[in-house]
């Protein structure tokens, strides 16, 4: 996703508490989701992966060159599937910069018996909000490359005391855990 999209949509999930306002602490949002999928399809040539979710439905995934065990999959074996995401929101104090926009990204092969990866990335981004509309609720900012887009917001409250001209740094955390687990 780029930069500003991740930022903005993360600003659609302002539902963080209103001491986030008051205190100007950070607030972190967070969720994970876990799922085991079955490797019911392998294409070696084309290094296409088949696998079934727990409701049944199939998925195929490309697996690129950088997955280097890819000859170690086979049909039966269990995919581990854990996403990660964190989304922290800071009001930036008046007179305070904001930390700008950053990003970072990481991918750690495991070196068990059977392949496994972790693959995780990190943004972060200040917006300055332009204006607030209580009626929707919405909420409509600025980025640092001059985009300015407006989000609805699920609860009035985690505005108030926010206006117009105030910066809000936002990081979004992203993870994906993999690990494949023997056939039955």
């Amino acid at each position: 996703m780029k930069r500003a999209n991740w930022a903005l949509a993360a600003l659609a999930l302002l539902a963080v508490p209103p001491a986030f306002v008051r205190a100007q602490k950070p607030v972190t949002e967070t969720a994970a989701i876990e799922v085991t999928t079955e490797i019911v399809g392998l294409d070696k040539t084309t290094r296409l992966v088949t696998i079934k979710g727990p409701d049944g439905l199939l998925d195929t995934i490309y697996a690129g060159p950088e997955v280097k065990r890819f000859d170690e999959l086979k049909v039966g074996q269990k995919v581990n599937l854990t996403y990660y995401e964190s989304v922290v929101f800071q009001l930036v104090k008046a007179g305070e910069k904001g930390s700008g926009a950053s990003v970072g990204a990481t991918a750690n092969r495991g070196t068990g018996a059977l392949p496994s990866a972790t693959i995780a990335t990190q943004e972060t981004m200040t917006v300055t909000v332009k204006a607030i509309d209580a009626t929707v609720p919405s909420v409509t900012v600025a980025t640092d490359d001059g985009r300015v887009v407006t989000r609805k917001i699920e609860n009035m409250k985690n505005l108030e005391n926010v206006k117009p001209g105030d910066k809000i740094d936002i990081t979004f955390t992203q993870a994906l855990v993999t690990s494949v687990s023997p056939a039955d």
